[in-house]
Protein backbone atom coordinates (compact mmCIF):
# COMPACT_ATOMS: atom_id res chain seq x y z
CA UNK A 1 0.00 0.00 0.00
CA UNK A 2 1.36 3.12 -0.81
CA UNK A 3 1.25 6.56 1.41
CA UNK A 4 -1.57 9.17 0.62
CA UNK A 5 0.31 12.16 -1.67
CA UNK A 6 0.02 14.98 0.33
CA UNK A 7 -1.51 17.89 -1.37
CA UNK A 8 1.00 20.56 -1.18
CA UNK A 9 3.17 23.28 -3.53
CA UNK A 10 3.91 20.50 -5.58
CA UNK A 11 0.67 19.44 -6.36
CA UNK A 12 -0.17 23.15 -6.80
CA UNK A 13 2.82 23.43 -9.97
CA UNK A 14 5.61 24.58 -7.90
CA UNK A 15 8.95 22.39 -8.59
CA UNK A 16 11.72 23.05 -6.25
CA UNK A 17 15.08 20.51 -5.39
CA UNK A 18 13.11 19.54 -2.27
CA UNK A 19 9.76 18.28 -4.19
CA UNK A 20 12.97 15.96 -6.34
CA UNK A 21 14.23 14.98 -3.62
CA UNK A 22 10.03 13.64 -2.18
CA UNK A 23 9.98 12.22 -5.39
CA UNK A 24 13.20 10.24 -4.64
CA UNK A 25 12.26 8.97 -1.95
CA UNK A 26 8.99 7.57 -2.49
CA UNK A 27 10.64 5.87 -5.11
CA UNK A 28 12.46 4.20 -3.02
CA UNK A 29 10.37 3.89 -0.16
CA UNK A 30 6.69 4.01 -1.46
CA UNK A 31 4.88 3.27 1.88
CA UNK A 32 6.22 6.07 3.86
CA UNK A 33 4.66 9.20 4.39
CA UNK A 34 7.04 11.78 3.11
CA UNK A 35 5.12 14.84 4.10
CA UNK A 36 7.35 16.27 7.21
CA UNK A 37 9.93 16.29 4.31
CA UNK A 38 7.87 18.51 2.25
CA UNK A 39 7.76 21.28 4.98
CA UNK A 40 11.14 20.60 6.93
CA UNK A 41 13.12 20.10 3.99
CA UNK A 42 12.25 23.21 2.62
CA UNK A 43 12.17 25.43 5.50
CA UNK A 44 16.40 23.84 5.47
CA UNK A 45 16.26 24.64 1.99
CA UNK A 46 15.28 28.09 1.95
CA UNK A 47 17.38 28.81 5.95
CA UNK A 48 20.82 27.31 3.89
CA UNK A 49 19.76 29.62 0.37
CA UNK A 50 19.11 32.69 2.78
CA UNK A 51 22.82 31.82 4.55
CA UNK A 52 24.60 31.50 1.62
CA UNK A 53 23.36 35.08 0.57
CA UNK A 54 25.08 36.52 3.69
CA UNK A 55 22.47 39.13 3.84
CA UNK A 56 24.39 41.35 1.19
CA UNK A 57 24.06 44.38 3.36
CA UNK A 58 25.81 42.91 6.25
CA UNK A 59 28.53 41.92 4.49
CA UNK A 60 29.29 45.09 2.85
CA UNK A 61 29.57 46.29 6.37
CA UNK A 62 31.87 43.09 6.77
CA UNK A 63 29.34 41.63 9.73
CA UNK A 64 28.49 38.56 9.49
CA UNK A 65 25.11 37.52 10.53
CA UNK A 66 25.82 36.03 14.08
CA UNK A 67 27.83 39.01 13.97
CA UNK A 68 24.72 41.55 13.39
CA UNK A 69 22.42 39.42 16.07
CA UNK A 70 24.69 40.12 19.06
CA UNK A 71 25.00 43.40 17.83
CA UNK A 72 21.53 44.10 17.50
CA UNK A 73 20.61 42.55 20.65
CA UNK A 74 22.75 44.72 22.68
CA UNK A 75 20.70 47.54 20.89
CA UNK A 76 17.05 46.24 21.24
CA UNK A 77 17.63 45.28 24.63
CA UNK A 78 18.64 48.87 25.72
CA UNK A 79 21.03 47.76 28.10
CA UNK A 80 24.37 46.05 28.86
CA UNK A 81 24.12 42.19 29.09
CA UNK A 82 26.26 39.26 29.98
CA UNK A 83 27.99 37.12 27.14
CA UNK A 84 25.62 34.75 28.62
CA UNK A 85 22.63 36.86 28.48
CA UNK A 86 23.89 36.96 24.67
CA UNK A 87 23.92 33.87 23.64
CA UNK A 88 20.31 33.56 25.39
CA UNK A 89 18.89 36.61 23.17
CA UNK A 90 20.80 34.73 19.99
CA UNK A 91 19.98 31.39 20.40
CA UNK A 92 23.99 30.78 20.44
CA UNK A 93 26.88 28.51 21.99
CA UNK A 94 28.82 30.63 24.78
CA UNK A 95 31.78 29.46 22.87
CA UNK A 96 30.47 30.77 19.94
CA UNK A 97 29.62 34.40 21.75
CA UNK A 98 32.98 34.46 23.07
CA UNK A 99 34.41 34.33 19.63
CA UNK A 100 32.19 37.20 18.12
CA UNK A 101 32.40 39.39 20.76
CA UNK A 102 35.97 39.56 20.48
CA UNK A 103 35.85 40.23 17.32
CA UNK A 104 33.35 43.15 17.76
CA UNK A 105 35.80 44.60 20.73
CA UNK A 106 38.46 44.69 18.16
CA UNK A 107 36.68 46.41 15.69
CA UNK A 108 35.29 49.14 18.30
CA UNK A 109 31.88 48.18 17.82
CA UNK A 110 31.63 46.19 21.58
CA UNK A 111 32.84 47.27 25.16
CA UNK A 112 33.50 45.52 28.19
CA UNK A 113 32.54 46.09 31.67
CA UNK A 114 33.92 44.17 34.72
CA UNK A 115 31.41 43.69 37.36
CA UNK A 116 32.13 45.18 40.47
CA UNK A 117 31.12 42.37 42.65
CA UNK A 118 32.67 39.65 41.05
CA UNK A 119 35.97 39.91 38.16
CA UNK A 120 34.52 37.23 36.62
CA UNK A 121 31.49 38.59 35.06
CA UNK A 122 31.50 40.83 32.32
CA UNK A 123 28.89 42.95 31.06
CA UNK A 124 28.97 43.94 27.56
CA UNK A 125 27.85 47.42 25.71
CA UNK A 126 27.64 49.00 22.24
CA UNK A 127 29.79 52.20 21.62
CA UNK A 128 29.15 54.81 20.01
CA UNK A 129 29.81 53.25 16.51
CA UNK A 130 28.94 50.37 17.40
CA UNK A 131 25.26 51.76 17.97
CA UNK A 132 25.24 54.07 14.99
CA UNK A 133 26.30 51.00 12.48
CA UNK A 134 23.31 48.96 13.63
CA UNK A 135 21.04 51.94 13.21
CA UNK A 136 22.35 52.54 9.98
CA UNK A 137 22.50 49.15 8.67
CA UNK A 138 19.18 48.30 10.05
CA UNK A 139 17.01 49.76 7.34
CA UNK A 140 19.13 48.29 4.37
CA UNK A 141 19.04 44.84 5.74
CA UNK A 142 15.24 44.69 6.13
CA UNK A 143 14.31 46.36 2.60
CA UNK A 144 16.88 43.55 1.44
CA UNK A 145 15.15 40.89 3.86
CA UNK A 146 11.67 42.37 2.18
CA UNK A 147 13.02 42.36 -1.21
CA UNK A 148 13.90 38.63 -0.87
CA UNK A 149 10.01 37.75 0.25
CA UNK A 150 8.53 39.80 -2.18
CA UNK A 151 7.94 36.86 -4.63
CA UNK A 152 4.98 36.12 -2.40
CA UNK A 153 2.24 37.99 -2.35
CA UNK A 154 1.30 39.98 0.88
CA UNK A 155 -1.47 37.55 2.16
CA UNK A 156 1.47 34.82 1.88
CA UNK A 157 3.76 36.48 3.76
CA UNK A 158 1.06 37.48 6.97
CA UNK A 159 -0.39 33.24 6.62
CA UNK A 160 3.66 32.14 6.59
CA UNK A 161 4.75 34.33 9.02
CA UNK A 162 1.84 33.03 11.43
CA UNK A 163 2.23 29.41 10.25
CA UNK A 164 6.17 29.50 11.66
CA UNK A 165 5.44 31.44 14.67
CA UNK A 166 2.75 28.75 15.31
CA UNK A 167 5.43 26.28 14.76
CA UNK A 168 8.36 27.93 16.73
CA UNK A 169 6.41 28.67 19.44
CA UNK A 170 5.08 24.62 20.19
CA UNK A 171 8.79 23.63 19.18
CA UNK A 172 10.26 26.36 21.76
CA UNK A 173 7.88 24.95 24.34
CA UNK A 174 7.78 21.37 23.18
CA UNK A 175 10.94 20.49 21.53
CA UNK A 176 12.82 18.91 24.84
CA UNK A 177 9.67 16.46 25.19
CA UNK A 178 10.40 15.40 21.60
CA UNK A 179 14.07 14.75 21.97
CA UNK A 180 14.83 10.61 22.23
Amino acid sequence: MTAPRHETATAAGVDDTVSAVVRQWRTVHPGLDTAPMEIIGRVNRCAALLQQAEDAPLRRAGLSRPEFDLLGALRRTGHELTPGELARETFSSGAAVTKRLKQLTARGLVERRGDTRDRRVAHLRLTDEGRDLVDGILPEQLAYEKAVLSVLAPEGRDELAGLLGELLGRLEGHLGALRV
